[in-house]
């Protein structure tokens, strides 16, 4: 096939709303992200004032329909302000990732009366919202999940705890997992519980390698009541909305991957102009110039594999999950290299927190697990592969 007849033939020339987007998420976090960054990881501070206020920039529902106040754009669109931003920091933009998500999954699989209850407040960022599958007992095994849901009157009461969760203690509504009926992936529902829910209640900080600036905690369900009308879907539809987000969730994490990578490697570039040895720049040295160009090549290879996956979810391609869990391997796996790499090449000063290389190190290592571990990224290309579902 010639380049005139795929369709996917020049989709990487972004047209001018595309750059017009890129340029203003890039402006936002280079003003008002930044300059706090550091900040913000070192005084584990969640900056809620500050997501908030993506939200006059449409990034409270970037694929959310445009009738509760979404941008509805698309998933190569999103990439493009999920990269931007992570530049910035990529804890900041990942839990965007994640409220996006929770908007999605309203907006896609919620009746009438839900969407136009939950997405204004969500769009706007006026609430905040997170995504409640893991575990403490089960992650990659999600269909193990053991919190129960049953009904009583009016309400379904909850029972069980939820792990590793972004957001809990903030945000204002839980997108949540849980089991209504049998064992396996047919017997999980999802309901979108209220922060005032009474039994919701949070466990304690947990101390993370990085994503310091996002509160992170059990989420826990004791006869938690949540009204029947808050039921997303039809009961024992809740594995296939968890498992139909992932897709999104997993392209919008490779781009926060390559943003901070992108950081990173910029962050290379000019200490390497200006750290002297040996009587010149350390730039001039070809073994480090070596390095510096496969770093810009696998980046540039990553951001391309990216784009052609979000492109494929766009069109809704045949094997866009298999594209998805793909790109979410080799985009995160690459950005964590050359932040790694990017941290060497500044020597000491590499190690200090003042420098940013270290934390963006620290940001992007949970990349590779969250969203699918990348060893589960594996087994969904290799299903793939060999023809099993």
């Amino acid at each position: 096939m010639d380049a005139s007849t795929d369709p996917s033939a020049g989709q990487f020339e972004l047209n001018e709303e595309q750059r017009a987007i890129q340029e203003m998420a890039d402006a936002f976090a280079q003003d008002r992200v930044a300059p706090h960054a550091l900040e913000w990881d070192r005084d584990h501070h969640f900056p809620a004032d500050v997501i908030r206020e993506t939200g006059q920039l449409g990034f409270g529902g970037i694929y959310v329909r445009d009738d509760v106040g979404g941008s509805a754009l698309k998933r190569l669109d999103a990439v493009l302000v999920f990269e931007a931003l992570s530049k910035a920091c990529p804890a900041f933009s990942s839990f965007i990732s994640i409220h996006n998500m929770g908007a999605w999954m309203i907006d896609t699989f919620g009746n009438e009366e839900q969407r136009q209850r939950f997405l204004p407040k969500l769009t706007s960022m006026e609430w905040l919202a997170s995504y409640c599958l893991t575990e403490p007992g089960s992650g990659s095994d999600a269909a193990a999940l053991k919190t129960r849901a049953v009904k009583s009157g009016g309400d379904y009461v909850l029972n069980g705890a939820k792990q590793f969760i972004s957001g809990a203690g903030d945000s204002d509504i839980y997108v949540t997992m849980v089991r209504t009926g049998q064992e396996g992936p047919k017997g999980i529902s999802t309901l979108i519980v209220p922060k005032d829910a009474p039994g919701l209640s949070f466990g304690a900080q947990e101390h993370k390698m990085g994503w310091h600036m996002q509160s992170t905690r059990q989420v826990i369900f004791e006869d938690c009541k949540v009204p029947t009308e808050n039921l997303l879907s039809d009961e024992g539809a809740g594995f296939r909305i968890a498992m139909s987000g992932l897709d999104g969730g997993r392209l919008n994490i490779a781009a926060c991957s390559l943003g901070g990578a992108q950081s990173a490697l910029e962050k290379a570039l000019a200490y390497t102009a200006d750290r002297k040895a040996f009587g010149q720049a350390i730039n001039q040295f070809q073994a480090l110039q070596f390095r510096l160009a496969d770093m810009e090549t696998e980046l540039q290879a990553a951001r391309i594999f990216l784009y052609t996956a979000a492109s494929k979810l766009d069109r809704k391609a045949h094997d866009a999950g298999k594209w998805s869990a793909m790109a979410k391997r080799f985009v995160t796996d690459t950005g964590f290299n050359v932040a790694n790499e990017a941290l060497q090449l500044h020597g000491g000063y590499g190690y200090l927190h003042d420098y940013g290389v270290e934390k963006l190190v620290r940001d992007l290592r949970v990349h590779q697990i969250l969203e699918g571990s990348n060893e589960i990224m594996r087994v969904i290309i290799a299903r793939a592969l060999i023809g099993r579902e």
